[in-house]
């Protein structure tokens, strides 16, 4: 039984396209599995997360990291009573946007793309699901659910209005701007309580896994995470429980612990702020005016130490910045060079090239498909074509 705060299914919004109704799947569960067999979906797979994709076998991917933050959602959203697949869909969605190189692929887009509108990557997210996927007879894109759209939207929080983050400031992006003209997303709205469990499920697996791969990396080691807070508790309960385990279960047994606690924390405020305010629908959710789904004021004061901490010693090590400039290069080569000999992309790209009204039609489209590269192909056009 679904909570009555819950996105209930045969209550959802609809398609902007109309379908017929599935006959043994809901609106959420055709929305996930659409997401899953998407191109972008398994572009993720050679997609960085923070190493760039070559770098090894063992550090997560885009992909990866996706799967391990659908798991966290289902977890939580299963646990609150709320609707477990739209919660899955939207957070398999969250990074479709994301470009090759992570972070610093999508800074070096966004500076490129900063004359004709900018580049964000939950907007790009939209614009794949609504535009870029063309796959189906009846409609570009995936043709997802009003509910699974707006998780997308907001998935850091309500866009505009007095609620919005400052980072919100200014015009909306371009990618999020068209979708919201097509269909209004309310997005000075709070989301959904399953859309905020799929943000607060991207935080807590993102914390988890950077730690894994920055041990694996040989960035730091376990006596730099002894002395932090969360994950040095949790190693002395591991020392404690198990005296003298060996290195890779000491590290696996410690992190399991701090995943616990940050999932066991989340379940623990949303259920002490939705049994105080009693939301009776999600529109109630909706329009709360805070987010319901977060962590503990203390456990995030701690998370804020450990994700300083990563910034210094593993997102900006050294061997890092050196990859990153690198893989800048490459964006800030090809983007212009597809630009100017638009001529060079693949033949499936010729009608849209074809039609474009302006230069900044066009450095949309360049965007989108440097955008849709995995780190591999980029890096084989870098070399194919600048050397």
């Amino acid at each position: 039984m679904l909570a009555p705060f819950a996105c209930q299914p045969d209550q959802s919004r609809g398609r902007l396209h109309l379908e017929r109704m599935s006959s043994f799947r809901s609106p959420f569960q055709r929305d996930r599995d659409r997401i899953i067999h998407s191109s972008a979906f398994r572009r993720l797979k050679h997609k960085t997360q923070v190493f760039v994709e070559h770098e090894g076998d063992y550090y997560r991917t885009r992909l990866t990291h996706t799967i391990e933050v659908a798991q966290v959602a289902r977890t939580i959203s299963g646990v609150l009573g709320l609707n477990t697949d739209l919660a899955e869909a939207i957070a398999l969605a969250h990074d479709l946007g994301h470009t090759p190189f992570g972070h610093t692929g999508e800074d070096a887009l966004a500076l490129l793309m900063a004359p004709f509108g900018g580049f964000d990557h939950n907007a790009q997210a939209l614009r794949i699901v609504t535009r870029l996927e063309r796959h189906y007879a009846d409609f570009d894109g995936l043709n997802l659910t009003w509910e699974s759209l707006e998780g997308i939207a907001k998935h850091n929080g309500p866009v505009t209005g007095l609620n919005a983050d400052a980072k919100h400031s200014g015009p909306l992006p371009y990618a999020l701007a068209e979708v919201n003209a097509q269909w209004d997303l309310e997005l000075h709205t709070h989301a959904s309580a399953e859309a905020q469990v799929a943000a607060i499920a991207d935080d807590v697996a993102y914390s988890h896994h950077d730690l894994h791969d920055g041990l694996r990396s040989g960035l730091f080691d376990e006596n730099d995470l002894m002395e932090l807070p969360v994950t040095g508790p949790a190693f002395a309960e591991v020392d404690a429980l198990y005296p003298g385990l060996d290195k890779m279960r000491r590290r696996h047994e410690a992190l399991r612990r701090v995943f616990g606690r940050m999932v066991e924390d989340v379940i623990a405020v949303a259920k002490n702020r939705l049994d105080a305010a009693k939301p009776q629908s999600v529109e109630e959710v909706r329009a709360m005016g805070l987010t319901v789904i977060r962590f503990s004021k203390p456990l995030y004061q701690e998370l804020k130490a450990i994700r300083t901490f990563l910034f210094h010693r593993m997102y900006r090590a050294p061997s890092v910045l050196v990859m990153r400039e690198q893989v800048t290069e490459v964006v800030n080569g090809l983007f212009p060079l597809y630009l100017a000999q638009p001529e060079m992309l693949p033949e499936e790209w010729m009608h849209d090239i074809e039609a474009v009204q302006s230069q900044t039609e066009l450095a949309r489209i360049v965007a989108d498909y440097v955008a849709g590269m995995t780190d591999r192909f980029a890096l084989q056009e870098g070399q194919r074509l600048l050397g």
